[in-house]
């Protein structure tokens, strides 16, 4: 995610006086220029992809056995066995809520996390920083962990060997997964204009953890840097750290770049995959425009890496080289298989998906999916731009996606086919930034469009795409036949992961941004944006046959 919240890109002052989505987090430090006054901008009606209806191939991988890990395991496609099937899920029912009580006032909402479930404890992090254990089957809160620290998200735990690892806006953090005493704490930020927003990864006994160039108590974004530091699980002290953006591209005073948003993802051999955000200012300052500050490719943003265990750079991928628009390619990369060979799929805010060979970083293909307007290609037209090049662009344009928009949250993959969810929405710009005030975007954003799009991992061609009437910034789940996600106005649905035929949709007692967890006949989501004066921020558990009720519903 951008500069991102991981995930989105606006300046963060809008993002948090609107209570806006997890992408916010991945929102584009250092944005440089807001809309120009006495101007009239344009009229930009949004487009989608194309509405397809065909079947996607039968699933080939063998999901986990529970959702242990932040994206269900460590290949990070967020598939997993159930009982949930598409013959019963319409059987999903309110089992328990936990109401989330924390402050929205630096943050996208209350929760953005995946929660993660080990042993009938579901734990989970809302966007203060705070960790909770919820017991599975009665919804009692079992423990929290107050912190206090507002990360602007996406956040979230991993559990691994009796230990929650966490973050703070500033520290990794371990926790007793039976009592949520803190084990040890590892401040990790450089400078307080950089930040942590992510859930830990985890693998054979070292935590890995990023920083990001954003911190939601802070305005100021130069010289922040995404840094990945592996620790050691039981110590937190540090074994080695990757730089993601090296020097700064030479103007540390300006720039700032790089950032993991989420956990990475990890192959059997212990290699380690990550997805990275963009680099800033996103568009450029009126003394940089178009990004002179930071000239060349700004490696290695907007880029899949593959690290060795011990650190070394294997192979990287740069999708979107000298990035303007807040492209992050932030999502966690999905290790799975085409053509029977070992593949990587990542997508973000560019909105396209890649597949790259796992063992050289080779392109294999790329689908652009959801709406796509404007130059789209700006970013290599001025790679080579100073200060005073004069550079042939529209003095105004459609831009789609834009700093919310594109595969905003994560991938899922049932081995023959990957789930995007995808957001769709086009907002007026100039070569120097946004063209309309953050007011105006923000009401676009709260009403704007999106579609869950299969694709076939074999092909790259389309297989199913299916329109939602609001932005699904709960990402992709898949288990058995239905894939799960939520949506910003607050609905809960599953559609079909052959055809894309929407099977269920239940409303939720607020509007949402965080992606579910599915373990046995549980699904647990949170619902962490209340727009109204009765929704209600809240974990929800929903169970095949429970019959509870919810305190206020979104409506229609």
């Amino acid at each position: 995610m951008s500069n991102a919240a991981g995930p989105i890109g606006l300046r963060r002052s809008a993002v948090a006086s609107a209570a806006l989505v997890v992408t916010a987090s991945l929102i584009a430090g250092g944005c440089s220029s807001s809309h120009t006054s006495g101007s009239r901008t344009l009229a930009c009606p949004t487009t989608h992809g194309t509405v397809a209806t065909g079947t996607a191939q039968a699933a080939t991988a063998r999901p986990a056995s529970g959702w242990t890990q932040p994206d269900a395991d460590l290949a990070a496609t967020r598939d997993v066995a159930s009982a949930i099937t598409g013959a019963n899920v319409s059987k999903l029912g309110v089992a328990w809520t936990v109401p989330l009580t924390n402050s929205v006032a630096y943050t996208s909402g209350a929760d953005a996390a995946t929660p993660v479930i080990v042993n009938g404890v579901v734990y989970v992090q809302d966007l203060d920083s705070d960790v909770l254990a919820i017991s599975l089957a009665t919804g009692t809160v079992l423990w929290k962990h107050d912190y206090n620290s507002p990360d602007g998200g996406p956040d979230g735990v991993t559990v691994a060997g009796g230990v929650v690892y966490a973050a703070t806006n500033h520290a990794a953090v371990a926790l007793d997964a039976a009592t949520g005493t803190q084990v040890w704490s590892r401040t990790l930020i450089g400078n307080d204009h950089e930040g942590i927003s992510m859930a830990p990864g985890y693998d054979d006994g070292t935590v890995y953890v990023s920083t990001v160039p954003v911190n939601p108590l802070v305005r100021a974004y130069a010289g922040g840097k995404g840094i990945l530091w592996a620790l050691n699980a039981r110590t937190g002290t540090p074994e080695w750290s990757w730089d993601q953006v090296q020097d700064l591209w030479g103007n540390p005073g300006v720039n700032s770049g790089g950032g993991v948003w989420y956990p990475p993802s990890f192959d059997a051999q212990g290699n380690v995959y990550l997805g990275i955000a963009n680099p800033a200012p996103v568009f450029g300052t009126k003394s940089y425009p178009l990004g002179s500050s930071r000239p060349g490719p700004d490696l290695y943003t907007d880029s899949v890496v593959k690290l060795s265990p011990a650190g070394k750079l294997l192979w990287y991928y740069q999708l979107t080289p000298h990035d303007l628009y807040d492209w992050d390619l932030q999502d966690p990369p999905v290790l799975s298989t085409a053509n029977g060979r070992p593949v990587v799929i990542d997508g973000g805010k560019a909105g396209v998906l890649v597949e790259l060979d796992a063992r050289t970083g080779k392109l294999l293909w790329q689908r652009p999916v959801g709406g796509h307007q404007g130059p789209q290609n700006e970013g290599l037209l001025t790679e080579h731009a100073t200060p005073t090049s004069h550079v042939h662009l529209p003095a105004q344009f459609c831009l789609e996606p834009n700093l919310y928009g594109g595969i905003v949250t994560e991938l899922a993959s049932n081995g023959s086919t990957t789930f995007a969810a995808v957001n769709d929405l086009a907002l007026p710009a100039t070569p120097a930034g946004a063209a309309e005030p953050v007011a105006t975007t923000i009401g676009k954003l709260e009403n704007a469009a999106g579609e869950m799009v299969a694709v076939n991992q074999d092909t790259g061609t389309v297989a199913w795409d299916t329109l939602l009437p609001s932005t699904p910034y709960g990402a992709a789940t898949v288990t058995n036949d239905v894939v799960l996600t939520t949506t910003f106005h607050g609905d809960l649905y599953a559609l079909d992961a052959a055809t894309g035929a929407v099977v269920f949709k239940t409303p939720m007692s607020a509007g949402s941004n965080a992606p579910v967890a599915v373990d046995g006949d549980y699904v647990i989501a949170g619902a962490g944006v209340a727009t109204s004066s009765t929704q209600r921020s809240m974990i929800i558990a929903y169970k095949l046959g429970a019959t509870g009720k919810l305190p206020d519903t979104v409506g229609s």
